[in-house]
This record gives structure tokens, sequence and C-alpha cells, in this order.
């Protein structure tokens, strides 16, 4: 093998990623994995009728649209229109290649990989965040090793967490480590095993210091940032030697991998037990969260010292509606981080807060008191954020008339932002009765405030349309529902993949009547007049479906569902929940209501005529325009031929158009 494919090889984690899945095993996978149980992970669910529902992870909303079926094992947003299997949703929620996200499912039920050879092409095709994914986890292991095995790291590391009352247990859920203090001992040893000096570089591991690479976290214990599914995705590092010159925390950059805004820290250990009791504590910074979590606070997450955002509000209201957010007891540092409170409000969701005493810090308060005395506090202390903000606001007002609008102004913005009207008019009686206002006055205040982001939002609408209108995404290639010839298509292969395999229609032939499997008079008519779709994935799944068929195989539609192809799975999962159980070509007689599959015999034959009909309106506008062109010209024998070809066109057109009758069927 050339040496340049080696060393690729090497990057790729060598022998683990030179090899594919066997068949087998996938089926295997696919049949074990529980879609509910799998999304469950990552998103609330609560069961409605036969199905579950929470909030999409892929776009913003406040309204579960997000639905799951565990019958069909495929799940489908209807407001951003993502849709996949058990596989798609791992593969779009983590970023994984195919055979990643199927090695994640075989770990989770415990199912025994068996894998082949692949290719060298094959080996080239693989993502790169593959790459980064594998040099990482690499880094946690040695950090982890560093710190339990290392003399270093037991003398230094692992001395400042048992001095901190941190025990093994817990350091291992984190997956806690050290880098060694010498600058580039990391770097050499990833290079040693293979790792390419590119990926140590872009995900931040080290740095290029002239001909050399330097270590980013030397001398640091380490706290490894897991996704929800437990992947680490980057690494957060605390110098423990105090020096003006060295930051206390440095955490790994933006990569590819690693998006700081839209993750917290221990979500990952967090999520059951935020799903169990209904609510989170936010913290700040990583000990917190040991502390806590350690003292039996499981369901607490930390912004990581960086300013809360959205991205991190929605990701935790996945699982609760209900955040209290844990101050030290400092005002200046409170004060600073109000905005965060405004941004969890705005996204509807339930917001207390608590003070802890003057000097301590979630860390050294968990350290200090036992499991049930902290518990007991913060079920006591926690306290409305309005009660909490007018508090600290009026010791800053005093009797400073200008501070006190000030205050009033910043207390009503809050409460402005809230979505829902009815909690905004309680909150809003409660301020009145609190700050001696009068209630005219600050619902006065609350609509201004509104109305001016009413109007800021509408200005950015116009200007930046897509902000309001999510494009569709990447592995669903739009259908335009203007396009009649895609929407024919999107009904042909609906109609073959729902009933091909399992229904017969009965066609009038002269003389008499002929029964034809579905699959075999789709596949016939559109062979006999050489029709191909125009839609890309559409012509995908028509061509694999006619390969399947000519071999004599039953084509089942999971084959589709569960495609390796995530844009030809996607789109089958998407033609399944359209609402066509009760078809739109139907009719009742005596109360009787007839269903599609009781009418495929007129709906299929109308359904290819229509698509026929479509086509050769295509062609006519072409050769319309040919025409022209051929008249521009003076080119007679062109236009002689070409004015035949229309007439003979638009007479097709009007048979099949006979044929048809009334239109039934609405693309």
């Amino acid at each position: 093998m050339p040496q340049n494919l080696r060393n690729f090889a090497c990057t790729l984690q060598k022998d683990k990623q030179r090899i594919m899945i066997d068949p087998a095993t996938i089926e295997k996978i696919l049949d074990t994995a529980n879609i509910v149980d799998v999304i469950g992970d990552f998103v609330s669910l609560k069961k409605r009728g036969v199905n579950y529902v929470g909030l999409c992870p892929f776009h913003d909303e406040k309204t579960p649209s997000f639905t799951v079926s565990p019958s069909k094992s495929i799940y489908k947003c209807f407001g951003c229109g993502r849709s996949g299997n058990v596989v798609g949703f791992i593969m779009e929620y983590e970023h994984l290649s195919y055979p990643e996200a199927l090695r994640y499912l075989a770990k989770k039920y415990h199912i025994e990989i068996e894998e082949k050879e692949l290719t060298e092409d094959e080996i080239r095709e693989q993502h790169e965040s593959e790459s980064l994914s594998t040099v990482t986890e690499f880094a946690k292991k040695y950090f982890t090793d560093s710190l339990f095995n290392n003399l270093e790291g037991i003398s230094i590391g692992l001395s400042y967490f048992r001095e901190r009352g941190f025990n093994q247990e817990t350091l291992k859920t984190f997956d806690i480590g050290y880098c060694p203090g010498k600058s580039d001992d990391f770097s050499k040893a990833a290079l040693k095993a293979g790792y390419k000096k590119e990926y140590l570089i872009k995900t931040g591991l080290s740095m290029e210091s002239g001909s050399r690479l330097r270590d980013r976290f030397a001398g640091r214990v380490i706290f490894p940032i897991h996704s929800l599914s437990g992947r680490v995705l980057g690494f957060g590092g605390r110098v423990l030697k105090k020096s003006e010159k060295t930051a206390k925390y440095v955490n790994s950059p933006e990569s590819p991998l690693y998006h700081k805004s839209k993750i917290v820290y221990g979500i990952y250990q967090a999520r059951r037990s935020i799903l169990s009791s209904d609510k989170c504590y936010l913290v700040e910074g990583y000990t917190d969260v040991l502390s806590l979590h350690q003292n039996g606070i499981e369901n607490v997450v930390a912004s990581s010292g960086t300013s809360l955002t959205q991205d991190q509000i929605r990701l935790i209201m996945r699982f609760t509606r209900n955040i209290t957010i844990l101050y030290d007891g400092d005002p200046a540092g409170i004060s600073a981080s109000l905005r965060g409170i405004d941004l969890i409000l705005e996204q509807g969701l339930n917001v207390k807060v608590l003070l802890l005493p003057e000097g301590e810090d979630p860390d050294s308060f968990s350290r200090n008191h036992s499991p049930s005395e902290l518990k007991n506090y913060l079920e006591k202390n926690e306290e409305d954020f309005i009660h909490f903000k007018t508090q600290l606001l009026a010791e800053e007002a005093k009797t400073d008339p200008i501070k006190q609008a000030r205050m009033i102004q910043s207390i009503v913005g809050s409460i402005a932002v809230i979505p829902d009207n009815i909690t905004r008019s309680v909150y809003l009686k409660e301020c009145s009765n609190l700050l001696n206002v009068k209630e005219d006055t600050l619902y006065f205040e609350i609509n201004k405030i509104r109305r001016k982001h009413s109007e800021k939002k509408y200005r950015t609408f116009r200007h930046r349309e897509e902000d309001f209108n999510p494009p569709v995404p990447k592995q669903q290639p739009a259908i335009k529902e203007t396009d009649q010839g895609e929407e024919y298509e999107k009904q042909l292969i609906r109609l073959l993949l729902l009933y091909g395999s399992s229904k017969s229609i009965t066609i009038k032939t002269k003389p008499r009547q002929e029964t034809v499997p579905v699959a075999e008079y789709i596949l016939r008519e559109l062979k006999d007049d050489e029709l191909e779709l125009d839609h890309p994935v559409f012509r995908k799944i028509y061509e694999e479906y006619v390969r399947l068929h000519e071999q004599n195989r039953n084509v089942d539609i999971k084959h589709f569902v569960n495609h390796a192809d995530i844009n030809i799975s996607s789109l089958v999962i998407s033609l399944i929940y359209e609402p066509y159980q009760i078809s739109k070509i139907w009719s009742r007689h005596d109360n009787h209501l007839e269903t599609e599959e009781m009418k495929l015999s007129q709906i299929i034959p109308k359904t290819i005529l229509s698509f026929k009909r479509r086509k050769i309106e295509k062609i006519l506008q072409k050769t319309s325009e040919e025409l022209k062109e051929a008249q521009a010209k003076e080119d007679k024998e062109k236009e002689n031929f070409l004015t035949e070809k229309f007439m003979a066109l638009n007479d097709l057109k009007k048979k099949i158009s006979l044929a048809i009758g009334p239109r039934t069927i609405q693309p």
C-alpha cells in the first residue's frame, strides 16, 4: 500500500477504520435498536397515542412537532421536515458516518460486530470528523491514563482532586485526566501512535511552535466535554501552578467537532437525572458540576465559564422546562450574568434562582454539606427570578430615582420576553405588588417593549428571510410544490414502495380485464415508454427498485427506510408520514369510506397518465421554444418538422387528458 495511504489509515485508527460491518450484523442492529429508547437519550419524549412526541433537536421550536413511531421505527419533524430511521438520527445528530452510527448502536445494545476489509477507495472516502473524533478519543484515554497511572499525574493531578474531596468514582464518571507538564509529551505520543499532525492541530490538542508541536494542555488537569451520546468533543484544562502569565483555564478551540456555544458541560452524565426529576441545575464551572454530582445532585450542568447561549438553553429544554441557576455570593458577577435569565425566559422556560451564602460557590458549598443538607438547602432557598432580580437591583437603586426607574425597566424588560400571555400577566401583577407601581403603567411599558421587539424582528425578516424560513435539510432534496412533474414522481415512488410487492390491481385491456401486481404494472408502463424520473433521489430509488425486482427479490419498504444513503431513507420516511392513509381519491356510498388501498386500480393508472402528461407538457414547452428559434432563423425545413412534432404531441396530450378524466389527484 502507498505510504500516503498508510499514513491516512493510521489517522483513521488503523485496522478499525479499514473494515466494513457485515450486512447480517447491520440487520441485527436494526432489528434490536429501539428508536424510542435511542432518541430518548437525546430528546424528552412523551407518549401521544401510538407515537411519541418531543421538541425537535434539529431546529428551534417551543411546541413539539417531532414525532417518533415505534411501530415503524422512524422519526419525522413536521416543523423542519427532518426524518429518518434510528441510524439516520444518530448520524444526523452526532455528525457520524453510517458505520460509526452502527457501531454506536451496537455498543449500546452489546452487539458484537462482524466486519470485513475495506478497499483503499473506501478508506479514502472516510469523513474528516471521524479522524478528528478518533484523535480526540485517543487524547481522552491518554489523559485519564496519565492521571491514574503516571507518576507525575498521580503526584500532581490526582493529589489535587483528592485534596478537594473528589473520589475515584466521580473522576472516572467524568473521564477526568491530566496532561503531563513537559510541553510536547502528548504530541509525541500521538504522532508515535500514528495520528497525523494535521488533526492534532485541527482539534486544538497541539499547537505549532516553529518546526515542532507543543501541547495546549501541558501541566493541566483535564475535563473532557462530552456530547449527549458520550462522545468526547473537546477538553477544558485547569492549570495547577499559579502564574500571572498563564490562564487558569483553557478550552479546546472551535473545530468541526467542538462548538462550545452548543454544548453544556456534564449533559451526558446528567441527562437521565434531568428527565426523571424534571429539573436542571445550572452552574458555571467544571468542579461545581463534579461536587454537586458526587453529593447526590446529578441533574446539574455548567455553561463552562461562557455566557449562556440560546443553543445551550435549547439543549437543556429537550429534557426539562425547569431551570434553577445557582449563583455564587458575588453581586458583581450576578449582575453581569442576568442576561442569561432573559434568554431562558424567552424560550418559555420556568426559571428559579438560588443565591449561595457569601464567599461560597457550588463546589465549596457542596463539599461542606452532607447530601441531605445540600438537597434541603436547594429546595428551600430557590426563589422566583422576579423576587431575586427585584431584591438584587433594589439594593443598588436604594433612594436614587433614576436608578429605581432603570431597575423597573430592567425587570419589566425580563417579563416582556416571556412568550406566554398568561405567565406574563401573572408576573406583571407580582411585579406591580413588589415595586408598588400601577399595573396599567407596567402593562403599557411591556407592550411598548414587545412592539419594539416585533418591529426589529420584522426588519430582520425583510433583510434576512432565511432566518425565519430554514432551508430544507441537505439530506432531503427539495420538492417544489409547484412542479407537478416531481409531485407525480413522488406519488409513483410512494405507491411503488407501499404497494409494489404486496398488492395487485385490475386493468381493463381489450378484450378482457387483467390483474397485475402493482410493481409490475408501474415498472412496465415506465419502461415501455422509456420514461425517466427527474428528481435525483426518486430516480435512485426507482433504479434500485428495478434492479432488485429484476433479481426476483421481494422488495420491502424497510429496505429503503433503513438504507445506508441518508438521502434515500429520509425521503422515503417523509413519504410514509404523509397523510395518504385515506386518499384524496375517495368517495362515500351508504356511509362507506373507500380508502386509497381500495381504489388502487383507479389511482395508479391515473397517476401514471398524469406523470406522462406532465412529461409531454415539458417536451411541448421545449418544442415551442425550438420552433420560435427556427422561425426566427427562417429554417423552413426545421420549422415544418417541429410544427408536426408539436401537433402530434399536443394531440397525444389531449388523448391522455381524456383518459384521465376529471382531475382527482391533487399534488
